[in-house]
């Protein structure tokens, strides 16, 4: 197996056109797995320990850039005002030394259905900004993630960064899991509210082969609530939201639950986090 060590992302690009059979490293929280348990055995690693280009974050324009090399306990540290969802999905993300390690870029090109930073990510718009030696595009992640472990990528691409915007209003996150830390989710959902423009934002992870926004209970829920009076959230407005949400979901039997179950889950979490996303807007 080679090790490929670009120092810069232009010398990045070319090792990846190059040698489009290397698979990334940065974090290896995923992949150093794979390779110890012999599950993967690639031609070669693009280490990109060395791209400085591909860290930290800046904002601009209402939305967040954050570089592919961001880490989960990056991300807790440093955006709590700008991105909560993102946070609490970071904050939920296995443990404290997977977080110092594992990488946003990472988790995104892993594309597992529960990968906690893609749910958060999704129910915000977030767009995925993919560098080669072409150029420059980027993609909604929604179209960015195709199915379980697939992405839109092409073979000389790198994921350098994603696009989120910033958030208007509350954002809250759930998991439901065998545990609180060190297991992926069974399913996890993120809400956020945006009452300047009186909308709501949901997206559902590990109840189908990727996070799906629940359009419909979108709709619902912004026409439902009391944006003027700011009248409490009754029960029977965030029942249907939770109906809503996992009519949306194909959820799968598999080890860590059943369909029925995910159903279930999704449905409690759903109401959850829209009541607490409404009790702090109405709060605040």
């Amino acid at each position: 197996m080679d090790l490929v060590r670009p120092v810069g992302i232009e010398a990045a690009l070319e090792a990846r056109a190059a040698r489009p059979d290397a698979v990334a490293l940065s974090g290896g929280t995923d992949l150093m797995v794979d390779l110890n348990l012999d599950r993967l055995r690639p031609p070669a690693l693009l280490d990109l320990s060395r791209v400085p280009e591909l860290g930290g974050w800046e904002t601009g324009d209402g939305s967040v850039r954050l570089g592919a090399r961001l880490t989960h306990a990056e991300v807790v540290a440093e955006l709590s005002d700008l991105l909560p969802a993102l946070v609490a999905a970071s904050r939920a993300t296995g443990s404290a030394q997977i977080r110092n390690r594992g990488t946003l870029g990472g988790n995104v090109g892993t594309a597992s259905p529960s990968g906690d930073a893609l749910c958060s990510l999704v129910a915000a718009g977030a767009e995925v900004e993919l560098a080669s030696v072409r150029g420059t595009r980027r993609l909604a992640l929604t179209d960015f993630v195709r199915g379980p472990k697939e992405t839109a990528a092409d073979p000389d691409e790198l994921i350098c960064a994603l696009h989120v915007p910033a958030a208007t209003g509350p954002q809250r996150y759930a998991k439901v899991a065998a545990r609180n830390a060190m297991v992926m989710g069974t399913c996890s959902l993120a809400v956020g509210l945006d009452p300047g423009r009186r909308g709501v934002s949901v997206a559902a992870g590990g109840a189908s082969p990727t996070p799906v926004r629940a359009p419909a209970a979108e709709s619902f829920a912004a026409a439902a609530l009391d944006w003027d009076g700011l009248g409490a959230l009754d029960d029977a407005t965030a029942r249907r939201f939770g109906e809503l949400v996992v009519a949306a979901a194909d959820p799968q039997d598999d080890v860590r639950g059943t369909a029925a179950y995910r159903r279930h889950a999704l449905a409690v979490i759903a109401r959850r986090c829209l009541a607490w996303c409404w009790e702090e807007h109405r709060c605040a």
